[in-house]
């Protein structure tokens, strides 16, 4: 995949393309994507997608925190494993978003990015106001001798980013990955933190996400894979707020990674999410969650042993 950026005109010639903030690049988007791949493939032309670095709202609303299933550069990575020729990052702007859905297709796709073809998805609406629906995106593509055809929606279930948001946030982490079509993954940076697993023989490494908006999965216990140092290991992983040494309000992320004894402090490190274990719980002292992290870790290696 070739990204060709806004100003850069050394590619004009005409496209199949479609548009779109594809968070997660989840099996619907993918679906989306064979579609322009089979029409670009018909029509002798390349495939293209056309996204936004910076989430539109986001643009509108300088206060608006979007919950997002992957930064811009995993989404790029993401889009790259389609197999699609073209990403186009799109800069959205508060004078583009006062552009009519005609304006739009005539000022942009068709001058900027000489499309051809614009696949449409069967949900999707674009323009000021999203006024327009599809049958007037037709009449203003044929203004311009644009092709606008309609996508076909994803046969096995509905899938959408908003609907495997809301499966991580509660915990369902099995089902997200189904619809993802990859395990979900945080990565961040190692960073210090209190230190009270290490007293009771748990050391955990605390991530600090490097997207500032990635969706949190639901508080609780996780089986994962780590990736760090050049190495993949196994661990489980804790999302919550520490009630049993009652931490506040604050959100932890923290992973006791099995078998490794090295120093990761202001190391990266990616997280890669297998089974939801069990939900956050207050015990009534160290020594109780002591015990449970015993058993925790004894649940985790099974089931890291099954996936395995």
């Amino acid at each position: 995949m070739i990204l060709l950026q806004q100003q850069d005109e050394s590619n004009r010639k005409p496209i199949v393309a479609s548009i779109g903030f594809f968070d997660g690049v989840h099996a619907g988007h993918r679906y989306l994507i064979s579609q322009i791949k089979e029409i670009a493939g018909e029509k002798g032309l390349a495939s293209a997608v056309i996204t936004f670095p910076v989430h539109p709202r986001k643009v509108l609303q300088a206060d608006y925190q979007p919950a997002l299933l992957c930064g811009y550069e995993e989404r790029i990575e993401r889009l790259a494993s389609t197999g699609v020729d073209y990403c186009i990052p799109l800069d959205f702007t508060i004078e583009m978003s006062r552009l009519s859905a005609r304006d739009f297709i005539h000022q942009v796709l068709k001058q900027m990015y000489n499309v051809d073809t614009l696949v449409i998805g069967y949900d999707h609406r674009f323009g000021y106001n999203r006024e327009d629906g599809f049958e007037e995106y037709v009449q203003y593509g044929k203004e311009v001798g644009m092709n606008v055809v309609q996508a076909k929606q994803y046969p096995d279930e509905y899938v959408s980013s908003s609907f495997i948001r809301t499966l991580l946030k509660e915990g369902n982490i099995e089902k997200a990955a189904k619809l993802l079509t990859y395990n979900y993954t945080i990565c961040g940076k190692i960073i210090k933190g209190f230190q009270v697993g290490r007293t009771i023989g748990f050391p955990t490494a605390n991530v600090e996400s490097w997207e500032r908006y990635k969706v949190i999965p639901a508080f609780g216990v996780y089986a994962v894979h780590v990736y760090t140092i050049g190495q993949k290991l196994d661990g489980m992983l804790y999302i919550g707020t520490r009630p049993t040494v009652d931490n506040g309000q604050n959100i932890s992320v923290e992973v006791n990674i099995f078998d490794f004894d090295g120093d990761l402090y202001n190391k990266d490190l990616t997280v890669e999410f297998l089974e939801f274990v069990r939900p956050d719980i207050k015990f009534g002292g160290l020594d109780e969650l002591r015990a449970q992290l015993f058993r925790d870790k004894e649940e985790v290696r099974k089931r890291l042993d099954a996936y395995h």
